[in-house]
C-alpha cells in the first residue's frame, strides 16, 4: 500500500502545472465537449508511461542494493522538486485532425508523458519497492486526478489557481522529500 500512496502522491503533485496538465487544458479548448474523450486517453497515456517506468523499475530491482534504490528514489523526488520550480513551457500541440479527439490526446500526451519526471518517479519507487504493478496504478491515478480538474475547468484552471505559488510549494515539497530519502540512503538519519 505505501508504493500505490507514494507514487499516487509524488506524481500527483509532480503533475500540477506540467505540461501534461497544460497539455490537456489546450486539448479541452480545442475539442469543446470531448472532455470525457481526452480523459480516457489521458488515463490510457498515464498507463503506458508510467507502466514503462515501473518495469523499467523491475530490471533494477535486483541489480542495485536498497541503498542505492532509495538514492534513486531520491534523485526522482529532487528532480521532480527542481522540474516544479520552473516555469513550464506552453506545449505546442501537433495532430493531424483527422485522429479526434481521444486519437489526438492519446498521441499528444503519451509525447509529453515518455521521459517525464512522472514516469522517472514510477521507475524509481517502483525499483524501491519491487511492485511495480502497484507503482504504475498509484503514478497513473496521480496523473489522472491531476487531469481532471484541467478538463473541468479548461483555461479557467490557470486563472483559478495561483499556479506559480503551487508549483513553488510542492516543489519545495518535493525537494524536502527528496532530502529525507536521499539522507536516509547515505544513512545520515
Amino acid at each position: 500500500m505505501d508504493t500505490v500512496l507514494g507514487a499516487f502522491v509524488a506524481c500527483l503533485l509532480a503533475e500540477i502545472g506540467d505540461r501534461s496538465q497544460l497539455s490537456v487544458i489546450l486539448l479541452c479548448l480545442h475539442f469543446p465537449g470531448r472532455e470525457g474523450r481526452i480523459l480516457s486517453a489521458a488515463a490510457m497515456a498515464a498507463l503506458v508511461s508510467t507502466g514503462i517506468g515501473a518495469a523499467g523499475g523491475v530490471l533494477v530491482h535486483d541489480l542495485v542494493p536498497f541503498r542505492g534504490l532509495t538514492l534513486m528514489a531520491a534523485l526522482a523526488l529532487l528532480s521532480a522538486g527542481i522540474g516544479s520550480l520552473a516555469r513550464p513551457k506552453t506545449p505546442k500541440l501537433a495532430f493531424s485532425p483527422r485522429l479526434g479527439a481521444f486519437g489526438a490526446s492519446l498521441g499528444v500526451l503519451l509525447a509529453a508523458g515518455i521521459g517525464d519526471k512522472t514516469q522517472f518517479l514510477a521507475f524509481a519507487l517502483s525499483a524501491r519497492g519491487d511492485a511495480p504493478v502497484l507503482a504504475t496504478i498509484g503514478a497513473s491515478a496521480g496523473v489522472i486526478v491531476a487531469a481532471v480538474p484541467a478538463a473541468a475547468l479548461g483555461r479557467g484552471f490557470v486563472t483559478i489557481l495561483p499556479l506559480r505559488a503551487v508549483r513553488i510549494g510542492i516543489g519545495v515539497v518535493l525537494i524536502v522529500a527528496g532530502a529525507g530519502f536521499a539522507l536516509d540512503a547515505l544513512a545520515l538519519l
